[in-house]
């Protein structure tokens, strides 16, 4: 079977995002009106306390909330209590069509808000520029008309300002409506301290304007009208870089989403056109034209071309396509017409079934996560009280109102939950869609983060280190050789016995076998007895050889020497008399042996599970530089194995890919199916390899590395601003000779924490 063909058959009817099991229901919603670290914080905690729930995960990144419950809440009880906290749910629907129908949607909401916010950043710019120079430019000598001095008209110094921050304050009025919004509810956010920070800001300004009204000039020094606009303006256009930057962490889902054709060339009852693609059904007949794309998995009925999966499986180099030949959706036609018939359509294809295991490992959280949402979930509460404090404190000190309002209001401004929030999503975001682009689908965040810390993987021998498909290496014949291959092809024709199949194949290819057999015996677990062409033909082990008292001493030593190879080895009789004797090779895949050799240099030890004997087993591990290996293995004992290697207190990671795997897979730290496997071996993993050797075991190993440094440096720079920003801002540093934090470096100074997280989690897009 082609690699086109076991990536559409394996993933169909895999991963499903509602799955019901003890009563127990799991979804996805959208959530719409989070904000910030401290939303989702408050929304998840609020959620687990739920008596029906017994699992909930919120990222603010997708947006989504991921959550498990019983029969005791629906959908509506579900969305009520979203509600209550002042955001919007709707469920995530998996089905294909809809979820096309959700995302086109979603793209144009999103459109939308950016365009809004880039309309507002702009209104907020172009007036708090102004005002920033005419509150500030007199201090450094920049000319004022006397109309709006402030010596010279103090009054009309203080309206100019009012009349060009009610702009900027309409500019950012989400700030207050979102910010008091979430204050009032009892779940604080970070709209909420810029909204208490900015209003303070006004409202002290609006009672200076008042105060000069009245006669006292003196006033005019203590307007920070220019401090809210500002700190408004720059919070704003952080947040319109950091949404435009989280938009692009969605980008290989977008791609992906992407492959498949709006429409396809349908033939029904002798009439062709185009059909919407989530009108297809199974048994169409489809044309696809030159560099068009597949619209769903089938297989060909006519043509001959190729067919481009990379952006499937990673894989570059494409693959030939004839008649029967498997073709999966998303994938390019080459060079010729192909019409094939619709095998899984809509949610059951392959490329739908990847896109939905990419969206559920960027719902679920990395264990790494819990550390930034702890924090987040106490953070705004405990900001507030420290600006309350810090003033206070300086108030009472003797301190003038001026800086009092100061340090109350960078404290408030400086303070930024988002980037811890942001710290983790982004990376695995960015990491499992990248994965994906290079065929390693990681399942969660959890496995990506386990793959990263495993010190030994242990590798299946058949299909994962080697092809799973032996073939002919060595024939000792007393015969013809040619005769000898002639005649067992021609009576292992049909068999589904893997050497059996080698000799067929080995034969085909000198032109032989073409013969067919009279009579035909199975003698079970040991071979075949056939009549052909006159001729009586036993072919099978050396215990069939023996229980027909066939003489094979002949090939004893050249049956050794293949042994130690690590050969299977299959006898033949002519007339009770021994014929030949075949060597078969399951042989190693490309690239295996230097795969492992780079995982040792990854500091990574490998061991090979295999129910082949020990000198077989021995012959392939030197092979791939393994020198740990398990042999004599039973399909039902692997999982046994792989416990005896983590009572070590190794961390494991188990590699495989069939069914006699899944128990091991599932035992393991961090279970991994090759792609190619069967669905239950993939279904029992945590991380799927969609390419057809290790290479993609290296990748993903490699990949994991990355996206934990990435996180471990998100989230130490998160940390790290706001431990050094907000005793700044709280005027420890000035205590002690430094400088004060003003509110509008304070405004700058968290708009760019977030942008900077977010801008270095888009740096994995570029791993290699």
């Amino acid at each position: 079977m082609t690699e086109t063909a076991k990536l559409s058959l394996f993933f169909c009817g895999f991963l499903r995002y509602n799955k019901s099991g003890d009563n127990m229901t799991e979804k996805v919603f959208r959530i719409s009106g989070m904000h910030c670290a401290a939303c989702s914080a408050s929304l998840e905690k609020f959620m687990s306390r739920q008596s029906a729930v017994s699992e909930v995960s919120v990222n603010l990144t997708t947006e989504k909330m991921r959550i498990v419950y019983d029969d005791s809440l629906d959908n509506d009880k579900i969305c009520d209590l979203v509600s209550r906290l002042g955001f919007e749910a709707q469920e995530y629907v998996s089905e294909d069509s809809l979820a096309l129908k959700q995302r086109k949607a979603e793209a144009q909401r999103k459109k939308a808000e950016h365009a809004d916010m880039k309309r507002r950043v702009v209104l907020c710019i172009c007036f708090a520029i102004p005002l920033l120079y005419v509150s500030m430019g007199h201090m450094i000598g920049l000319p004022l008309p006397e109309l709006i001095a402030p010596h010279s008209n103090p009054l009309g110094f203080a309206v100019i300002q009012l009349v060009l921050a009610l702009p900027v304050v309409y500019g950012g009025r989400s700030f207050f409506v979102n910010g008091f919004g979430s204050l009032v509810k009892g779940h604080p956010n970070m709209d909420s301290l810029v909204a208490i920070g900015a209003s303070s800001a006004l409202l002290y300004s609006t009672f200076s304007l008042v105060k000069i009204a009245l006669g006292d000039a003196t006033y005019a020094e203590n307007l920070f009208f220019e401090s809210a606009a500002v700190v408004l303006a720059l919070v704003l256009l952080g947040k319109f870089f950091e949404a435009r930057s989280k938009d692009r962490t969605s980008d290989a889902i977008r791609a992906l989403t992407e492959l498949a054709p709006e429409t396809a060339t349908v033939t029904r009852h002798g009439a062709t056109g185009e059909v919407p693609v989530n009108e297809l059904r199974q048994g169409d007949e489809i044309t696809v034209f030159p560099g068009g794309r597949f619209p769903c998995d089938g297989i060909v009925k006519s043509g001959i071309s190729t067919a481009d999966l990379s952006m499937l499986t990673g894989e570059s180099l494409p693959v030939t396509i004839e008649e029967g030949s498997p073709v999966t959706g998303g994938s390019i036609n080459g060079e010729g017409n192909i019409v094939f018939t619709a095998a899984k359509v809509g949610g059951d294809t392959a490329l739908a079934q990847i896109i939905r295991m990419v969206e559920d490992a960027q719902s679920k959280k990395a264990p790494i996560a819990k550390i930034a949402d702890k924090v987040a979930g106490v953070f705004v509460p405990v900001v507030i009280a420290i600006a309350v404090i810090s003033a206070a404190i300086w108030a009472l000190n003797g301190k003038s109102a001026e800086f009092v309002l100061n340090i109350f209001v960078s404290v408030l401004v400086v303070a930024c939950p988002c980037s811890l929030g942001l710290a983790t999503p982004t990376a695995i975001m960015v990491g499992t869609g990248r994965g994906a682009e290079l065929g390693v689908l990681f399942k969660s965040g959890e496995a990506l983060q386990a793959l990263s810390g495993v010190g030994t993987i242990v590798l299946d021998k058949t299909g994962t280190i080697t092809e799973g498909k032996p073939v002919i290496c060595d024939i000792f014949s007393v015969i013809d050789e040619s005769e000898l291959l002639n005649i067992c092809a021609a009576v292992e024709k049909g068999s589904e016995h893997p050497v059996a199949k080698a000799i067929v194949e080995e034969a085909e290819k000198r032109g032989l076998g073409k013969g067919v057999y009279n009579t035909l015996t199975a003698l079970s677990g040991r071979g075949v007895k056939a009549e052909y062409d006159g001729m009586e033909i036993l072919i099978g082990n050396e215990k069939l050889m023996l229980e027909a008292t066939v003489d094979i001493t002949q090939a004893n030593e050249v049956a050794e020497g293949m042994k130690d190879k690590g050969e299977m080895l299959m006898y033949a009789a002519v007339d009770g008399k021994f014929a030949g004797l075949f060597g078969a090779i399951d042989q190693i895949k490309e690239n295996s042996g230097n795969i492992i050799e780079d995982l040792h240099n990854h500091d990574i030890d490998t061991i090979m599970l295999t129910g082949d004997n020990e000198k077989a087993a021995s012959a392939i591990a030197d092979k791939v530089y393994m020198s740990d290996y398990i042999a004599n293995v039973l399909p039902e004992d692997k999982a046994g194995e792989i416990e005896k290697i983590k009572a070590l207190g190794e961390k494991v990671c188990m590699v495989g890919d069939g069914i006699n795997d899944a128990p091991a897979l599932a035992a393991a730290d961090v279970g991994i199916a090759i792609g190619s496997g069967t669905d239950v071996a993939i279904e029992s993993a945590d991380i799927v390899l969609m390419g057809k050797d290790l290479e993609c075991l290296l990748t993903a190993v490699r990949l994991s590395d990355k996206v934990m440094l990435n996180i471990k440096e998100n989230l130490f720079w998160a940390f790290f601003y706001n431990c050094i920003g907000i005793p700044f801002a709280a005027g420890l540093f000035y205590a002690f000779g430094g400088p004060l934090l003003s509110p509008m470096l304070a405004g700058a100074a968290m708009a760019l924490s977030s942008v900077s997280v977010v801008s270095n989690a888009l740096r994995l897009k570029r791993f290699e």
